[in-house]
């Protein structure tokens, strides 16, 4: 099923969609008009949707196919960030203190381009294809949300999902197996002493001292608790004790993240921390407590399914847009889809320094080259078909 010229077809309207909701973002869990706005376009395909109700925000279009077979979700996210935008684009943020600094304004337009190719090939389709147009990323929420809602997820036998990256040179895309993106973990240690005056410390326990060793000596939980095959990242981001120059504190709040890719590491992790933190405020005579939260778990690629998606980028844009990107150490709640479903999770370069689309994802200044955006969505499409076909 050549999908080339359908790709061409639709390259201005989903250049136009990416504008639209550019200029219109949307917090995490308050996407209305967004979701108002691509349930108006799937209208425009004569694709059924279902709305989230419970949520008021996001939904599952589903494009049934002529012919019987398996089920295929594709996913984009639709939240903006609380970044107030300081480009000069035509089409800039119209909402004050809110901007789609992290690409999602692409992914929706992505995806409703691969919308429409679908829906003029669906009486070849060999199945059902989900479109889910998911809230609320940006706080690792949304994709929990969307998997209880409706039984779509539990039809699905295969995801395909992805992100425009800055990184990446427009126009490239990476599908490659394995782990893509981390686990992220966020912690609190709160950490119990004896306050009292400067001049006096062998009076106290100093939360000071005791937290600033539990920082170090977490280091060795990546240096000398795991395998250093295995990627792991202890950041300890704020610590929070004391008020006056002469008062020993007696408290000290630390808060930090953790990042790995080995669901091994992270059924460890939690236990591991809490011993080195206690151990360590017991030897000093004081006390720590650690609050953990595991948030999102590891994105890791089906290699079937990584396969199906090669093949697709070839097909629609090249053997020479098939590229090969490192694994990074951000998260991504579309690891909660594949922890029961198998799929891919793709990165579609964004970079183009001729119209300022260079800086980093989250930036004031971030911009991304839609032109491109069309060859992602023929991929969504082609994943969806060339998947349906291969299981037909």
């Amino acid at each position: 099923m050549d999908i080339k010229h359908l790709v061409e077809k639709n390259r201005n309207y989903v250049m136009e969609m990416r504008r639209y909701f550019h200029a219109h973002p949307e917090l995490s869990f308050e996407e209305f008009e967004t979701t108002k706005k691509i349930a108006e376009e799937l209208d425009k395909m004569n694709i059924p949707y279902e709305i989230n109700e419970k949520l008021g925000t996001g939904l599952v279009g589903v494009v049934q196919g002529g012919k019987p077979g398996k089920t295929v979700a594709l996913r984009a996210d639709i939240d903006a960030l609380n970044v107030t935008e300081c480009t000069n684009l035509d089409f800039k943020s119209q909402n004050d203190g809110k901007m789609h600094a992290c690409g999602h304004d692409a992914h929706i337009a992505t995806l409703l381009g691969a919308a429409k190719i679908l829906a003029e090939v669906k009486d070849e389709l060999p199945g059902k294809v989900y479109l889910v147009f998911q809230p609320a990323e940006e706080v690792g929420l949304g994709a929990k949300a969307m998997i209880e809602f409706g039984n779509w997820y539990e039809e699905t036998d295969n995801i395909f999902g992805a992100h425009v990256w800055s990184p990446l040179e427009a126009g490239k895309i990476s599908v490659e197996a394995g782990d893509r993106m981390a686990a992220a973990d966020r912690f609190e240690i709160k950490v119990k002493g004896v306050s009292g005056h400067g001049s006096a410390p062998h009076e106290t326990i100093d939360a000071v001292v005791v937290a600033s060793a539990i920082v170090m000596n977490l280091q060795s939980l990546v240096s000398r608790t795991y395998s250093p095959l295995d990627a792991v990242a202890v950041t300890v981001g704020s610590i929070h004790s004391g008020n006056r120059f002469n008062i020993i504190a007696g408290e000290a709040v630390m808060e930090g993240t953790n990042r790995y890719f080995s669901r091994e590491v992270g059924k460890r992790i939690k236990e591991d921390m809490i011993r080195v933190c206690e151990n360590t405020a017991a030897a000093y005579g004081a006390t720590a407590t650690v609050d953990y939260t595991y948030i999102l778990g590891p994105t890791i690629n089906d290699e079937e399914s990584s396969a199906i998606a090669e093949e697709a980028v070839v097909k629609v844009a090249g053997p020479e847009a098939l590229v090969k990107v490192e694994k990074v150490t951000g998260g991504e709640d579309f690891s909660f889809y594949l922890e029961n479903k198998p799929g891919c999770f793709a990165f579609i370069g964004g970079r183009n320094p001729d119209v300022d689309a260079v800086h980093p994802h989250h930036s004031e200044f971030f911009n991304i080259d839609d032109k491109v955006l069309a060859e992602g969505s023929g991929v969504y499409a082609q994943y969806a078909i060339d998947y349906l076909t291969k299981n037909a």
